[in-house]
């Protein structure tokens, strides 16, 4: 497809020259050394820290990495690995070789080709290890908010439907759709999910994903479920593109879901949110990949793309039966051929959030397999457009507790029975044991549902997927798993700790980057700079936050939007 390349600042003024504000940009001639430091407020932590303080440090970070100076994108992609921890990168990469026949360890995924790379710290404000809907707000608005919270601020406590009123971020996607980009949301997850929702939706709890979920507290003050919020914001300029789960959702009551016969919407309201964007204008809505596939980009300006009742099937059962729920490789790429049709730059996201299912389920195969799907659509991606003109950006939004642990020896099966070096027969590893005689694997769990004790679903022993205890039972000894076959699909790799659901984990994940402003990913950034490293980079984004205020002399914005300003100047 013919692409515009925007390799100079001038060809980013003259695009920007459509907005007013662009007067507030750099010259041409401006470089990094001449832009003056943003000052940033010394502040104490965690009291100290506001909203407008976060919008602040993420300016100031992203200026001194280069953001404003290192490229100007005309797209840009966002890829997120939903959970996908470095360990899990690294797993995956080497079962991706193992696969291809490799030892596996010398394998890399489509994204570690990306020439430029960071770390990012995922903390929320009030926890030390995040959740998704915290998370995915930093890098979507720019600033670090609560744990829960979706699109607004920390002055709103969790699930406070009057306090989020005025304390609403503004999201990249509202940001560029307002400057007249083409915008899109792919996910294998339920589109209303917190990691999605995060870049179109405003709400204090994540659980709000549909109208049963509203309190009536909440639906007096005012408040709607983010399925509706993703329809209405079709009236403002809203995703073009929005690939995903959750039928249910946007389904009233009583009316069966055209694939699950045994299922029906849940919608209390009665209304079909997936005919009302249909009625629109140029909207179209599909619910298999036959219907993804027949679509014509010419007549289609907003698609809504629901492929299942709730979250897509793992890439291992999509596989058995292709044809009925697009790969987000194909998702990826019909997503990307919609939006570059209208000629005016796009934003999209794009989520791999069933690695992080698969994770909370204990099982490493499905959480694995997810992350080379993943992988797959990044290289699609990283096919379609060019370095000239288009920013992708792949993260994660936090980490799990898979670990990665002993000495296998080369090539040692990634999933398998750990067999070390053995010192007697070079070539030939030797199972490695515990001091009680029993045998291990390479990946578990610091905890989850893969303990061996007894729980109220499962005996004593290895767990088989999908394990969901309510209890367990005392620990007794590791179970034997020497007759075990630890590479299949269904085996739960052991956990440390009992839980219903394995958790996530506190440390940096990893950043990767290629494009025009991609030299400025480097370093330990605090996650949400990648906002800035964004918002500073290309040009219309950019230019919209000066229109309503953002920026600075420089053109570098440094105040935090407001969101009714943007709606209003909009209009």
């Amino acid at each position: 497809m013919p692409r515009l390349k925007v390799s100079s600042f001038a060809t980013a003024a003259t695009l920007c020259s459509l907005v007013s504000s662009c007067a507030a940009l750099p010259q041409a001639d401006s470089t990094h050394a001449a832009l003056q430091p943003i000052a940033v407020a010394t502040v104490a932590h965690p009291r100290g820290e506001t909203p407008e303080w976060w919008f602040r440090n993420g300016a100031a970070a992203a200026l001194k990495a280069g953001a404003s100076s290192t490229g100007k994108p005309r797209n840009v992609i966002v890829f997120l690995g939903d959970g996908m921890s470095i360990t899990t990168i690294a797993a995956a990469r080497i079962l991706e070789g193992q696969r291809k026949g490799q030892s596996g360890e010398e394998n890399r995924l489509a994204f570690e080709d990306f020439p430029y790379t960071a770390l990012s710290r995922t903390y929320n404000v009030d926890a030390q290890t995040p959740d998704s809907a915290g998370t995915m707000t930093a890098i979507t608005s720019g600033v670090k908010v609560r744990l829960g919270s979706i699109g607004v601020n920390q002055r709103a406590p969790r699930g406070s439907c009057a306090a989020a009123q005025g304390n609403e971020t503004v999201s990249l996607l509202e940001l560029a759709a307002a400057a007249g980009m083409a915008t899109g949301v792919v996910t294998t997850t339920r589109i209303t999910h917190a990691t999605p929702a995060a870049t179109y939706a405003h709400a204090s709890e994540r659980q709000w994903e549909n109208d049963t979920k509203l309190p009536p507290n909440a639906v007096a003050e005012g408040c709607t479920d983010i399925a509706r919020q993703l329809i209405e914001s079709l009236i403002a300029g809203g995703p073009n593109v929005a690939f995903g789960g959750g039928r249910g959702y946007f389904l009233p009551q009583g009316v069966a879901d055209p694939v699950l016969a045994n299922e029906q919407g849940v919608r209390r309201d009665r209304r079909n949110l997936t005919a009302e964007w249909a009625a629109r204008p140029a909207a179209s809505y599909v619910w298999n990949a036959q219907q993804l596939a027949a679509l014509d980009p010419a007549k289609s300006e907003h698609v809504l793309g629901l492929f299942s009742y709730s979250n897509l099937e793992y890439d291992l059962e999509r596989r058995q039966h292709p044809g009925v729920q697009p790969s987000l490789a194909v998702m990826t790429r019909a997503a990307i051929g919609l939006l570059d049709k209208r000629g005016q730059g796009y934003l999209l996201f794009v989520e791999g959030g069933q690695i992080d299912v698969a994770h909370h389920a204990g099982n490493a195969f499905r959480a694995l397999d997810e992350t080379i799907a993943f992988s797959d659509a990044v290289r699609t991606a990283d096919q379609l457009t060019s370095d000239q003109d288009t920013l992708i950006v792949v993260t994660a939004d936090h980490s799990h507790v898979l670990t990665m642990a002993s000495y296998p020896s080369r090539g040692n099966p990634i999933l398998g029975l750990l067999r070390g070096i053995n010192p007697d027969k070079e070539g030939e590893p030797v199972l490695v044991k515990d001091l009680n005689g029993k045998p291990f694997t390479t990946l578990n769990y610091a905890n989850g549902p893969g303990f061996s004790a007894a729980s109220d679903r499962q005996p004593e022993g290895p767990k088989q997927f999908l394990h969901v205890p309510k209890s367990a039972g005392a620990r007794g000894p590791r179970a034997d798993l020497t007759d075990i076959d630890t590479t299949a699909p269904d085996f739960m790799q052991e956990a440390l700790i009992p839980l219903k659901s394995e958790t996530h984990s506190g440390e940096d994940v990893a950043v990767f980057a290629r494009g025009p402003g991609a030299t400025a990913v480097h370093g330990s950034l605090e996650q949400n700079v990648l906002f800035h490293l964004i918002a500073q980079s290309q040009p219309l984004i950019r230019a919209q936050l000066c229109r309503i205020g953002s920026c600075n002399s420089d053109g570098i914005p440094v105040e935090l939007p407001s969101l009714k300003v943007l709606r209003e100047t909009a209009r």
